[in-house]
């Protein structure tokens, strides 16, 4: 790995939006499958899939998922609904409830807190397939309140033999009803706009490849979305004492991901940085995603040495990095200074795939630095707040000419005449 001052490094990275040619192939994918429907959604479907389909055949079965079940060993089954229960768990405590604030006027003030209706969740093939994403999309979704939720995923995720049967099994051990085979930007323009088979949804969320996020950019406005999620990044901000096994093997969990992925070391030891870069050296040898992980670590990968661990918490601020593991002799003593980061594992026990996979926070996390103003997926992400005002007589003739100052200040004074109209009736009535 490349080791180098954290001042020499370039701490912003471009967000990816695609070619001008990307762009307009996801662009054109929407508008058709906008305007045609089934049809578009069957052509990109063999066209980009090659796999061809008829409208009828788009939903996955029952007897699809019962037979998903033989095909998956005991022991998977068994980490899943473990992972299940503790991403439930976790997501539970972060359920808020309407509430109503009763004044002495008898004014009535409150937020009304509602699930979403329908939401369609976006699962991912090509390089790899991810039981893991179902559960992170779908159990918050769930604890929300939603009642619909409809999964996608392109129709060959487990290669020849169709939809991988890992993912249906989470699907169905998550409580998904409604799944079709499905994926690419023609997937996100059916979710979006609806067909004749796949009624439109409230959101879209999921991450995919580089034309899912650009037809999600598109149709954003006509439903919610997610974020724009870019490639995986991890910071480790480490100090002496931390093992550079460890750190180099932590790195690596990324770099596997794509060979866009950001892996980077923030340390003040020149010694460990060295023993850093040689481990992440003989681990690679051995890694079977080898030479996704080599692409990675030499492109995006870099060891940055600063003065102290408080400068590289200042660095790590900066990259606002998508996952932080804190390797130091004190974690719990840094973790105020931390002010940007999707997720932060404390200690060398908290490895970024125990978040990954079975802790319980969302796995779905910022990236690209927008940890500096969003945050993990969560069950607010599927709710909806409506805001409630009763105003009794009392506050309004109290009130009344304030607000008719606010407004005529801001030249409209057909409001200022909605209060006035009230006013004139209560005080003429006297």
């Amino acid at each position: 790995m490349r080791i180098m001052r954290a001042e020499q490094f370039g701490l912003k990275r471009e967000v990816e939006y695609g070619t001008p040619e990307q762009n307009e192939s996801a662009l054109r994918i929407v508008a058709d499958v906008k305007a045609e429907g089934d049809a578009a959604l069957l052509r990109y479907t063999e066209q980009h899939d090659r796999v061809k389909l008829d409208a009828a055949s788009l939903r996955v079965t029952q007897e699809e998922i019962d037979a998903a079940y033989d095909r998956v060993d005991a022991a998977f089954l068994t980490a899943l609904r473990e992972a299940a229960a503790n991403i439930r768990k976790f997501h539970e405590k972060q359920l808020r409830n309407s509430w109503m604030d009763l004044q002495p006027d008898g004014t009535m003030l409150g937020q009304i807190m509602r699930p979403l209706k329908r939401v369609g969740v976006y699962v991912p093939g090509g390089k790899a397939a991810y039981p893991s994403s179902v559960l992170m999309n779908v159990i918050p979704a769930q604890v929300a309140g939603v009642p619909e939720i409809v999964m996608v995923t392109p129709p060959a995720t487990g290669g020849k033999e169709g939809i991988d049967p890992y993912i249906l099994v989470a699907a169905a051990e998550a409580g998904v009803k409604e799944l079709y085979r499905v994926g690419g930007a023609q997937a996100i323009a059916a979710l979006a706009y609806g067909t004749d088979t796949i009624a439109p949804v409230d959101k879209i969320c999921g991450p995919g490849n580089i034309y899912v996020a650009l037809a999600k950019r598109a149709v954003f406005g006509a439903v919610d979305i997610d974020s724009i999620a870019g490639p995986s990044e991890i910071v480790v901000l480490a100090d002496e004492s931390a093992d550079p096994v460890y750190i180099a093997a932590d790195l690596l969990s990324q770099a596997e991901h794509d060979e866009m992925a950001s892996s980077i070391l923030v340390t003040s030891s020149e010694k460990l940085a060295q023993a850093v870069s040689g481990e992440v050296e003989r681990q690679l040898s051995t890694l079977p995603r080898q030479d996704i992980a080599r692409s990675s670590i030499d492109q995006y990968g870099a060891v940055l040495l600063v003065d102290s661990i408080e400068a590289g918490i200042d660095v790590v601020n900066q990259l606002a990095p998508e996952h932080l593991e804190v390797l130091t002799e004190e974690p719990m003593r840094l973790l105020g200074m931390i002010e940007n980061a999707g997720a932060i594992f404390l200690g060398p026990y908290s490895s970024e795939p125990v978040g990954d996979y079975f802790a319980g926070p969302n796995h779905i996390i910022p990236t690209n630095g927008t940890a500096r103003f969003s945050s993990p997926v969560n069950v607010d992400d599927f709710m909806k707040k409506s805001s409630l005002i009763y105003y009794s007589k009392e506050a309004l003739m109290k009130n009344g000419e304030n607000i008719m100052t606010l407004a005529r200040h801001e030249g409209l004074e057909g409001h200022a005449r909605a209060i006035q109209v009230r006013l004139d009736k209560e005080n003429g009535s006297k």
